[in-house]
């Protein structure tokens, strides 16, 4: 799946993408792996809810800031959002049930742009018994 990012850092709902290549899997039980290929974005479960998802991005910009004296900003300026991935992850594993991701009532996917905007690619993979 490719995403256009708008901004710099930014997280984009994906969970209805899932969802559907779930779906069009025919995967009945088994698991869905949700990952991305850049090493400056990242891939996580959360609630999608507006003060949440500031609340995310703020706790981001306090643990791991921009400028902080990073060796790889000597190369390309953007340490911190391969420090923030490294802390998110690029991946998430979610089990399928009755042709369908299980999430918690307030859970959805996103992707996290944190060196943006770009063309991202997501890959979704479901595995299991049809």
């Amino acid at each position: 799946m490719r995403i256009e990012t708008k901004k710099r850092v930014e997280l984009i709902d994906i969970t209805d993408h899932v969802r559907v290549h779930v779906k069009e899997s025919n995967v009945q039980q088994g698991i869905c792996v949700v990952s991305t290929r850049h090493t400056t974005t990242a891939v996580i479960v959360n609630e999608n809810e507006n003060g949440l998802r500031e609340d995310i991005l703020s706790l981001l910009e306090r643990l791991v800031p921009e400028n902080a004296g990073y060796l790889h900003d000597r190369i390309d300026d953007n340490a911190h959002a391969h420090l923030r991935a490294v802390l998110l992850g690029s991946s998430v594993t979610l089990k399928v049930s009755d042709n369908r991701p299980l999430l918690g009532t307030w859970q959805s996917v996103f992707f996290v742009e944190l060196d943006g905007p770009r063309t991202r690619t997501v890959d979704i993979t479901a595995i299991g018994k049809q």
